[in-house]
Parts: structure tokens; C-alpha cells; sequence
């Protein structure tokens, strides 16, 4: 701390740091508060400084986060169509499950414009590589909402979650709110990912966390310990993600709206591979379509070369390895790379 600051001095600067800040009415009133136990601190400056730094890191959190600025919804049912179409192949039923849901929130607007629309809380089940998660993410992007996304994988701590007291002195906001402070806006699309792989000693609270943050009629006033004052998530889109259920809370899964995410075929895995996946490896992988080819009867075995499995996951790795493969070649002089039965062993593992 600079000497050569007064604590009189100081104090403005932290009144300076909240003035033109819109910020409700109550968190005002509190942080007045903290102004004037700040001045009464004055008095001994051993005790003022400490005090000071947890202050001033406080107002920085509280002046950072969206407490009234919104995005703007694209609740356009035939962008959503084309946008879904061109991330997904196939999942008729899940789209227009979707579909719905947007529609509902288009009504709602137009026909109670004074009433904030309620997203429907969506939980996606399915197996790994399944596309739960890209569809989540496509959902933000189709209705011109940030994402903030929370892996629940092996989460040990509800404070995770719900933020830390700022009695402890490397305290910090949870997830939640750090995630609404990086988006600057109060109604993000929030992925809450594999909400079924949370540690077994943490997953009775955890799941208290979350029939917090997924009924409507209590996050409104989601409250995160190191805030100390409730933040309203109602205006958010909840999306969350899990292989299967068994391992949620019935209270949890009461707030969710079910959708199965079904595993592809290999007829489907061929033309995700081929239309989706492949253009994108070959950008990312620096290529062209004229300098790999891959020829039409060896897909399968970049689709299934080590057995069936659910999801696309195997079938993204298979080529992104081909075209790293391919670039190798490109690189050392060769000047087109085609893909075919006599040497695909070369460039996708086998059994």
C-alpha cells in the first residue's frame, strides 16, 4: 500500500471506484455500511489497511457483474432451424424439442412484453460424444446468448459453486459469479456439464446447490457467499448435461425438462465425418480438399476401426489424426495425399 496514502484519502478512492455504478438499492445501503466501518478503522491503521484491500476487492467484483444488462434474444425460429442444421447433423427430435421452447419465449415476449420470459430448464442425456454439450453451446448461439460453462466432473465442493465467506482472507466468488462477471450479462445460456460425475462425499450438497440455482422461484435471490447479497438468475437460460440419472437428486431432476440424446449410427457417423468434421480438420490442420482425398468404402473404418462406440468423439480424433498425418506428407514434398483400402491401416489404428 502506498504510504504516502491517507486513510482519508483512500476512502475516496473506494466511494470513487462505486460512483455512476448503477447498482441496486440494497447493495448500496450495505456498502455505505462498509464506508463507515472503513472510517471508524481509520483510526488505527494497523487494522485499516487489511481492511481496506478486502474492501476494495469486494466493490471490484460488485461493480464488475451485470446487475441490470441483458443481451438482446434472437428468438427467430427459422435462424435457429438453419443454424442447428449447419452444427448438427441429424437429431430431429431433440431440434424441434428446441425449437419449441424458443417458440414459447417468442410468444411470451410479444404477448407480455412487461414480464420477463422463462426459459425452460433442459437437461441433455446421453452417452459420451453424443453432442449434449455442442448442442448446449449451439443453443447460445442461435438465440445471441454468451455461455458460461461449468464442468461438474469430479466437483468436490458445493463453495465451488456458491463462493467462499470473505472472512477467509484468499476468499473469492463461485463459479456462478465469476462466470456472470466474465459474460457482462445477467441472462448467459449456463451449461451445467456432467451434472452426474460430481465426488460421492460432496453429492448431497452439490445437489442442494443446484435446486438453488434450477427452481424459478428461488434463484431470483441466488445468493454466493463471497457476495453476501442475492443476484437474480431468473432471466438465465439453464442447460445441463449428464450420461445418466441415477445419480441425481430427485428433487434436481423435478426442475428439468428431459432430453435424450441418441446415439449415431454408423450411416450417421459417416456423414458427420464427411460433411462436418473433415472441413473442419482439414482448416484447422492447414489443408486442402484437393490435397486429401479420402475415398468413399474406407469410412467405416475411420468411423468404427477399434469397435462401436455412441458418440463422434473417436471419429474426431480418427481425423484429426488423418490430416495431421496428410500435412506430414504435404510438408515433405508429397502433393496429394489419397486416402484408400491399400494403405488407410497407414493412417487411422486398428485392432
Amino acid at each position: 500500500m502506498d504510504s504516502k496514502l491517507t486513510t482519508t484519502d483512500a476512502i475516496s478512492k473506494l466511494k470513487a471506484k462505486v460512483e455512476g455504478v448503477k447498482l441496486p438499492a440494497g447493495l448500496e445501503e450495505k456498502i455505505n455500511e462498509y464506508f463507515s466501518q472503513l472510517e471508524v478503522n481509520s483510526r488505527s491503521e494497523d487494522t485499516f489497511w487489511s481492511y481496506y484491500q478486502s474492501i476494495s476487492k469486494y466493490l471490484d467484483w460488485v461493480i464488475s457483474l451485470p446487475w441490470s444488462t441483458r443481451s438482446e434474444d434472437i428468438l427467430d425460429t427459422r435462424y435457429a432451424r438453419e443454424k442447428l442444421d449447419e452444427n448438427h447433423y441429424g437429431l430431429g427430435e431433440v431440434k424441434d424439442r428446441i425449437l419449441e421452447y424458443i417458440s414459447v419465449l417468442s410468444l411470451q415476449k410479444t404477448r407480455s412484453p412487461d414480464k420477463i420470459p422463462r426459459a425452460p430448464i433442459l437437461l441433455f442425456v446421453g452417452l459420451v460424444g453424443t453432442g449434449k454439450t455442442t448442442m448446449a453451446k449451439s443453443i447460445g448461439d442461435v438465440m445471441g446468448r454468451k455461455l458460461i460453462r461449468i464442468p461438474f466432473g469430479g466437483l468436490g465442493d458445493p463453495l465451488y459453486l456458491r463462493g467462499q465467506s470473505r472472512q477467509h482472507p484468499e476468499a473469492e466468488p463461485g463459479a456462478i459469479i465469476r462466470g456472470l462477471a466474465q459474460c457482462q450479462t445477467k441472462n448467459p445460456v449456463i451449461l451445467l456439464d456432467e451434472i452426474d460425475r460430481v465426488a460421492d462425499d460432496a453429492l448431497n450438497t452439490i445437489m442442494g446447490v443446484l435446486v438453488e440455482l434450477l427452481d424459478p422461484e428461488q434463484n431470483a435471490r441466488f445468493t454466493d457467499h463471497y457476495l453476501d447479497y442475492p443476484f437474480d438468475l431468473s432471466e438465465a437460460f439453464f442447460v445441463a448435461t449428464c450420461n445418466n440419472t441415477s445419480r441425481i437428486a430427485t428433487a434436481v431432476m423435478d426442475r428439468l425438462e428431459i432430453i435424450q440424446m441418441p446415439s449415431y449410427t454408423d450411416e450417421e457417423k459417416i456423414t458427420i465425418g464427411r460433411d462436418y468434421l473433415l472441413p473442419q480438420a482439414l482448416k484447422e490442420n492447414g489443408l486442402t480438399g484437393e490435397e486429401l482425398k479420402i475415398d468413399q468404402n474406407i469410412w467405416l473404418n475411420i468411423v468404427r476401426p477399434l469397435g462401436f462406440d455412441a458418440g463422434v468423439r473417436t471419429l474426431k480424433r480418427n481425423i484429426e489424426g488423418l490430416c495431421r498425418k496428410s500435412a506430414a506428407l504435404i510438408l515433405s514434398g508429397t502433393k496429394k495425399v489419397v486416402v484408400d483400402e491399400s494403405n488407410v491401416k497407414k493412417f487411422i489404428p486398428q485392432w
